[in-house]
């Protein structure tokens, strides 16, 4: 059995679009459970709010993200960043999904070809999470 690291990024009340732009992005299958539907909060600004949301893709991503109920403490996003990276064969997925997440971005930085050979970049997208984008160098 495999070992699977993953972030798990929490919102304060927009993990519902969030999580279905990161679908629209890398594709999959996606899975929301709001705090109502799993009887943890009967709090009516909190019921319909994302308690769990695992998303899944076919190149082995996976994501997970809630929502902080009004009882939990939350410190913004910016202790998270997120790495994609792939082969010099991925590079057509890898730039579509970098041209995806950088609508409404702040890019940090470029993605061009970095000191070490490779394609790099890295941008905070428009949900405030700052991604890592690599693309390995083609063999010479």
């Amino acid at each position: 059995m495999a070992i699977t690291l993953n972030p798990y990024v929490s919102f304060i009340d927009n993990a519902r679009e969030a999580m279905t732009f990161y679908h629209s992005v890398f594709g999959g299958d996606l899975t929301l459970s709001t705090f109502g539907e799993m009887h943890a909060s009967e709090d009516p600004n909190v019921v319909d709010l994302i308690m769990h949301s695992v998303l899944t893709t076919g190149n082995g991503f996976t994501l997970m993200a809630s929502d902080t109920s009004n009882r939990m403490p939350r410190d913004e996003g910016t202790e998270i960043s997120i790495s994609v990276s792939g082969a010099a064969e991925d590079e057509q997925s890898l730039r579509s999904a970098w041209d995806a997440l950088a609508e409404g971005a702040t890019i940090t930085m470029p993605l061009e070809t970095a000191m070490w050979g490779d394609t790099f970049g890295m941008l905070t997208d428009k949900f405030g999470l700052h991604w890592m984008v690599s693309i390995g160098a083609a063999a010479s």
